[in-house]
């Protein structure tokens, strides 16, 4: 955009450092200059890397932490379109035996990019670039398939297989391969949809993209290249000459220890080097060799150094029109954040090394902050900062841009007209930038009533001449100046105050919904009407009569087995149940299950006469129709701080309309936790309370309650509405106040635990019920609820529905809203799975720690959480480690937890009572013992207790050593990494 380039342009600065790039770029034989850059300041560094960028095809922007990595990422989407993220893998955590994939899917993508040869800008970290990288090869590395063409259908298996493509039976995710009598469907991991490719013997006869969900074609293909699904390519020979090299340094390692007595550390390094083989030979595509890589690539690089040879610079593969350009932001920090790494890691390793964790070429898998500085310095670099600095670089040209940051205008728009009318008497030029094309044309028209020479602009080609403003539709999270140019860049933050997030374009790909509620695995509880429960143990062909049928086997307790013919499956249905535990199987013959059966058909028949009397009674009842939306609500609305999601924005839409109509509303709200569903509570509270009427908001927890009421008065403090709160938290003269005020009319919204359905509150017109997590209320509790539902208005929120409260919402009892995409701010929970292992706990919870955080560790058994706490607090005498679970008085285990929301505890070692809702931004790491025993529904719920700011978080899965894992509780991990990413609740529901 010429109105941003055209200023720098008049820098005579600016030219030197264009012209001395220019000119390293096209030379491969020597160390290219230094160029440093000093007085500049946040947003308008990124100005500055754009244009002195410009023009040139690979542009790499190096920072110091992941956190500004993300943040200059979303803000150069302005200045570039094929800008792409690098993120750092975290070889401290290589042991894991799953790791959640969208890491790789980025990394891989920039790989793909670079192989096109197409125009890039990296942006990463320093810490990123001291990992090993893989150079791919473009004729053995990437497969092309031709309409027309020739391909061995079992050729291109073994190349998917090494490729990192993992064979199933149903192509589901990305990084999944299938074979079905002539058809291959692949589906590349940095693809939108899969590939579907149909062979007539070896000849390809179609190719075409098709929906994952449907099955549907979108798209006749002539060609498709298939990019590898991993950075590593592991062929077979490969594959042999690493397992000699690693089997090798093992046997030598094992005999220094068992030669010094040590058996444990011997055994320990034998048992890791034949667990890792038997995987290999298995050829399983999902093994992880992040930590063995040096015994299977001896020739890994750099990425600056793959950078320089895909540029056509040493070494290079392939022609190109000129070296990278590597900007440096804060050298000096970037620095600090190299050392930190490479100590953590050095002393992380030897650790491990000593007590056979590891063997000790794993010890060389990371790159040092020195040699990534000289790969650098094969390309142009260009350092940029506040101060003087200088990192690992010796600067050849030195330059001070005596930038400034914009002072905010806090919504005065008087004082920014006062200095907008200063800068056209100064002659100055100031671009104005908005995130809506509508807002800034409406700005240029307020800024012309002011007597200001403001224009809107949409051609990328027009400058910005002296004395003028001109309004142009993009963002910078800061506003900046340049005073020797008499050139200044606003954004709508500096004069409105905190812009709302720019919104993220959505996830293309969010995981496979499970459609088929029946689909059964072998290891799936059953329930046979005559004989009860028991598991599915596949199909067996038996021969009655000298024919051969197909039979179902059942599995029951004591070994009896059930065969039941495969034409008679309406007597079998899939076992479901509300809560992740073990269910305890029937024994054939026995009276048990027709006791059972007999109890329950009572029971049902109770619930279901309730539940179709409520049901029959509220269709049929009218409801409060409230008004549209005030000028207030609309007011109201505007001063969330946050950008509303286009799920979250369609359900509170969804609200309003059940309460605008004659219908008495009944919604349920499915969200992740942290998906911005207490904002549609508040939105609707607020509306009810407008037209008079009252807002009973019932949490299951009394620390629950303390934090949404907080969140209440925050959100209302600017209006005439009363928030009270009805918990333990409050003294018997507070509550008896809040219930004789309910009965007059004077609180407007009340929020509270069970004490809320208590017989002496009484209402003096309540218009809105708002439910959080219904399925933690006890039967007694839910009957009051029933009560209060009758004749008002119901909002249900939960992040995991309970099935019976799903099966209601998708058989059109109940309305659903689904909120399934993340907010702008937050990040996917870096997910492994891995056995229990002392050093990786005590390296988890240290990094946290030293980064300010605290830990969760699940430990779901109460007789010895107390050991365990012990254990932990020897392996961390630094931290304060406490512990947590439902056994413990009430008024002892709120005292806890508000000492751990406090910042108080370190490491809470907690069973599941951490499950529900708890809001605590700063712990970011949990460890989940035993994961295996646990529920899917459980396991994600708990998981999404971290992650809930803007830091990497990240979730340990794990289970005993050398324990054989049963399918089930294999199935149940492989399907939360899955679901790595961020929005998986309701899938997590349907499975």
């Amino acid at each position: 955009m010429q109105a941003l380039l055209a200023p720098l342009q008049e820098l005579a600065e600016y030219g030197n450092i264009r012209e001395a790039v220019r000119k390293r770029a096209v030379k491969t034989d020597s160390q290219g200059a230094v160029a440093a850059l000093t007085g500049c300041v946040d947003s308008q560094k990124l100005h500055m890397i754009y244009g002195l960028g410009d023009g040139f095809r690979i542009k790499v922007i190096v920072t110091y932490s992941d956190i500004k990595a993300k943040e200059i990422f979303e803000e150069y989407k302005f200045y570039d379109r094929n800008v792409m993220l690098y993120p750092a893998k975290d070889l401290i955590f290589f042991q894991a035996d799953i790791h959640g994939n969208q890491l790789v899917k980025e990394r891989v993508k920039v790989l793909r990019r670079l192989m096109e040869r197409k125009p890039i800008t990296i942006v990463t970290t320093y810490a990123a670039l001291m990992t090993p990288q893989a150079m791919w090869d473009r004729e053995t590395d990437v497969i092309d398939v031709e309409k027309g063409g020739t391909l061995d259908e079992g050729k291109l298996c073994e190349r998917l297989v090494a490729m990192g493509y993992e064979k199933t039976y149903q192509v589901e995710s990305p990084g999944q391969f299938s074979v079905r009598g002539g058809i291959v469907d692949v589906f590349d991991l940095t693809e939108e949809n899969p590939y579907r490719v149909e062979l007539w013997g070896d000849e390809v006869d179609s190719i075409r993209s098709f929906d994952i969900l449907s099955q549907r074609s979108i798209e006749n293909l002539e060609s498709i290249s298939i990019f590898p699904a991993a950075e590593f390519v592991l062929e077979e020979e490969r594959i042999r000459r690493g397992l000699k090299k690693l089997e090798e340094e093992a046997g030598k390692q094992e005999k220094l220890f068992r030669d010094s007595f040590r058996t444990e550390e011997a055994h320990r390094i034998a048992v890791q080097v034949k667990e890792l083989k038997e995987q290999l030979l298995e050829f399983q595509a999902q093994v992880n060799l992040e930590g063995y890589i040096r015994y299977f690539y001896e020739d890994t690089v750099m990425l600056p150094e793959l950078l320089v040879r895909m540029a056509g610079g040493r070494g290079a593969v392939g022609s190109g029109n000129a070296l990278p350009v590597f900007f440096i932001e804060e050298p000096n920090r970037a620095r600090e954040q190299a050392e930190a790494v490479e100590l953590e890691f050095r002393e992380s390793m030897t650790q491990r090394a000593e007590k056979g964790y590891i063997l000790p070429g794993q010890m060389d898998i990371l790159y040092s902050g020195e040699q990534v500085a000289a790969a650098l310095l094969s390309g142009s670099v260009i350092t940029i900062s506040t101060m003087d600095a200088r990192g690992y670089f010796k600067a050849d040209l030195r330059t001070d841009i005596s930038a400034r940051n914009v002072a905010p205008y806090n919504n005065s728009f008087e004082a920014l007209v006062k200095d907008l009318k200063m800068f056209r008497r100064n002659g100055y030029r100031v671009l104005l930038l908005s995130g809506s094309r509508m807002r800034a044309k409406r700005l240029a028209e307020d800024l012309r009533d002011q007597e200001i020479s403001a224009v809107y602009t949409e051609d990328p080609l027009r400058e910005v001449l002296p004395g003028e403003v001109l309004t142009y539709y993009g963002h910078v999270n800061k506003g900046f100046e340049y005073p020797l140019l008499k050139f200044v860049v606003l954004s709508e933050t500096d004069i409105f105050g905190a812009e709302k997030k720019k919104k993220k374009a959505k996830k293309l790909y969010q995981g496979q919904k499970i459609k088929d509620f029946n689909e059964l695995k072998v290891g799936d509880y059953v329930v046979h009407e005559s004989h009860g429960l028991g598991i599915y143990q596949g199909i067996d062909k038996v021969e009655m009569e000298g024919v051969v049928k197909d039979y179902i086997k059942i599995e029951y307790r004591d070994g009896g087995n059930l065969y039941v013919l495969a034409t008679g499956l309406d007597v079998i249905q899939k076992y479901a149940s509300a809560d992740a535990k073990k269910p305890k199987l029937n024994k054939l013959g026995s009276k048990e299950w027709e006791r059972t059966k007999t109890k329950v058909r009572s029971a049902v028949n109770e619930v279901a006469t309730d539940l179709v009397e409520l049901y029959a009674l509220r269709q049929q009842s009218q409801g409060h129709p409230f008004e549209k939306d005030t000028v207030w609500q609309r007011e109201f609305e505007e001063m969330f701080p946050f950008e509303e999601t286009e799920d979250q924005l369609a359900a509170i839409q969804d609200t309003k309309a059940d309460m605008e109509s004659m219908k008495i509303m009944d919604r349920l709200i499915c969200g992740d936790v942290g998906y911005g569903k207490t904002e549609i509570a508040i939105r609707a509270a607020f509306k009810a309370v407008q037209e008079g009427k009252q807002v009973v908001y019932l949490v299951p927890t009394t620390i629950l309650a303390q934090q949404h009421y907080t969140t209440f008065v925050q959100r209302m403090k600017d209006y005439p509405i009363r928030v009270d709160l009805m918990s333990r938290f409050r003294t018997p003269g507070e509550i008896k106040k809040t219930v004789k005020d309910l009965l007059k009319g004077q609180v407007d919204i009340v929020i509270g635990t069970h004490r809320v359905l208590s017989a002496d509150v009484q209402f003096k017109d309540l218009g809105l019920l708002i439910i959080d997590e219904e399925q933690r209320f006890g039967v007694t509790h839910k009957e009051k609820i029933k009560k209060l539902k009758e004749n008002v208005d119901v909002l249900t929120l939960t992040a995991t529905p309970i099935p019976r409260t799903l099966h209601m919402s998708l058989i059109g009892i109940r309305d659903m809203s689904i909120l399934e995409e993340p907010p702008g701010d937050r990040q996917p929970i870096q997910t492994f799975v891995c056995e229990y292992n002392e050093e990786l706990v005590r390296e988890a919870i240290s990094r946290e720690l030293v980064r300010g955080g605290q830990v969760y560790y699940v430990y779901n058994r109460v007789n010895n959480i107390a050991d365990v706490t012990a254990q932990i607090a020897a392996l961390m005498p630094e931290a304060v480690v406490s512990y947590a679970h439902g056994q413990m008085k009430e008024h002892e285990l709120e005292k806890i937890m508000y000492d751990f929301i406090n910042g108080e505890i370190d490491v809470l070692v907690a069973t599941t009572i951490i499950e529900t809702g708890l809001d605590i931004p700063n712990v970011n790491t949990m460890i989940i013992h035993d994961s295996d025993n646990l529920g899917l529904s459980q396991l994600y719920q708990l998981r999404g207790r971290v992650g809930r700011s803007n830091r990497t978080a990240y979730a340990f899965l794990m289970y005993k050593r050398d324990k054989m894992l049963k399918e089930v509780a294999e199935k149940r991990l492989a399907a939360i990494r899955e679901f790595t990413d961020l929005g998986s609740g309701f899938k997590i529901a349907m499975r």
